[in-house]
Parts: C-alpha cells; sequence; structure tokens
C-alpha cells in the first residue's frame, strides 16, 4: 500500500499554539502514522461530513482522505471541549 501524503490546512497551525510540546510531538506522531494507515480502528467517521478524527489524548485530529490523490488533509487539531464548533 502507497503512503499517504499529509497536508495541513493553513488554521492548523493556530490550533497547536498553546498545546504543551509534549502534547505536540504525540499528536505529530499520530499524523505521521495516518500516512501508513489513513482510516486506523481508532478513528471514527463524522456524520454528516466526509471527516474522520482520531483521538490523542485530551486532543482530537480532524481529518479528510482523498484515496484518488493519496492525499490526507489535516482540517482541525483541538481539545476535546472544542474539536466539532465551528
Amino acid at each position: 500500500m502507497e503512503n499517504y501524503e499529509i497536508l495541513f490546512k493553513r488554521s492548523v497551525k493556530k490550533d497547536i499554539q498553546g498545546i504543551p510540546p509534549k502534547d505536540i510531538q504525540k499528536i505529530l506522531k499520530r499524523i505521521i502514522a495516518l500516512s501508513d494507515n489513513p482510516r486506523p480502528s481508532t478513528s471514527e467517521k463524522l456524520t454528516a461530513k466526509e471527516e474522520y478524527r482520531v483521538r490523542q489524548g485530551v486532543y482530537r485530529i480532524l481529518y479528510t482522505v482523498d484515496d484518488n490523490e493519496h492525499q490526507i488533509t489535516i482540517i482541525k487539531i483541538a481539545h476535546r471541549n472544542k474539536a466539532y464548533k465551528n
């Protein structure tokens, strides 16, 4: 299976501000693992959207998968209390 390219929305840079560096390292490891398996058993498809989420501690990583282009786009990284609010 070919690895997926990982892309980030510009807003993700703002999302990670204020997250402790130790947690950012764990989040990045989780994101890198998605390149091998974009839909791990720990991921969940969000209803009414073509988005997925994975948990990393108290944080949520929201992303989309484009199987045709072999790309994953990270949409949002947020604390679980704020992850699903627009």
